[in-house]
């Protein structure tokens, strides 16, 4: 398996995403792109004419999507697309973003 490459994004819940995502634009200035999302750009290391992006993003308190774990977050890794479980019963997101993009 590839090793990590940066963060592909993270992602946690929230009692009210929508409201949290106020205050998180209006205060550190995460610019929604979608009803639940932020992207955040950087330039690749090895290779500044690439731009990389991360997604944070909100998720509902009830969100089913980071089962089995029973965290309330998650960190999606850059490398392929997988889902594993660290020794702690985290569910983290493994991915490897698409060719020129």
């Amino acid at each position: 398996m590839k090793r990590v490459t940066g963060i592909g994004g993270i992602f946690f819940k929230a009692n009210d995403p929508s409201k949290l995502h106020e205050w998180y634009e209006k205060h550190l200035g995460l610019k929604r792109e979608s009803s639940n999302y932020s992207m955040l750009r950087w330039r690749e290391a090895d290779d500044p004419e690439k731009i990389g992006k991360t997604v944070w993003s909100l998720f509902k308190k009830d969100s089913k999507y980071f089962d089995p774990s029973q965290s309330g977050f998650m960190i999606n890794y850059r490398v392929r697309f997988a889902w594993i479980m660290d020794p702690e019963g985290n569910r983290i997101e493994l991915w490897e973003p698409p060719a020129g993009g």
